[in-house]
């Protein structure tokens, strides 16, 4: 399984972004996948995640009620719409997916920055 994010940049406090992972190869073998994002010295965090076939949710609560997990099951997309963007939501951002066998699979990251 191959991930590709896009969709990071720099945005003003109070802002939207919206990220995109797309998955390729194995994506049948999918079971769930997830955002996480790093921020410079801290530990990486589960941000939100879903499950590939019933579209099932979890958040952080730092994020619930501002973010969006979503997945495009035909386009292997999995989608994050972050809304009223805070400075602490600065990070890079990580598209994980884990499949039946319980690998893990990792894109590159993007960064997302949010001015104050």
């Amino acid at each position: 399984v191959q991930l590709v994010e896009s969709g990071g940049g720099l945005v003003q406090a109070g802002g939207s972004l919206r990220l995109s992972c797309a998955a390729s190869g194995s994506t049948s073998s999918i079971n769930t996948m997830g955002w996480y994002r790093q921020a410079p010295g801290k530990q990486r965090e589960l941000v939100a995640g879903i499950t590939r076939v019933l579209g099932r949710t979890a958040y952080a609560d730092s994020v619930k009620g501002r973010f969006t997990i979503s997945r495009d099951t035909a386009k292997n997309t999995m989608y994050l719409q972050m809304n009223t963007l805070k400075p602490e939501d600065t990070a890079v951002y990580y598209c994980n997916a884990q499949d039946y066998s319980g690998a893990y699979y990792w894109g590159q990251g993007t960064q997302v920055t949010v001015s104050s």
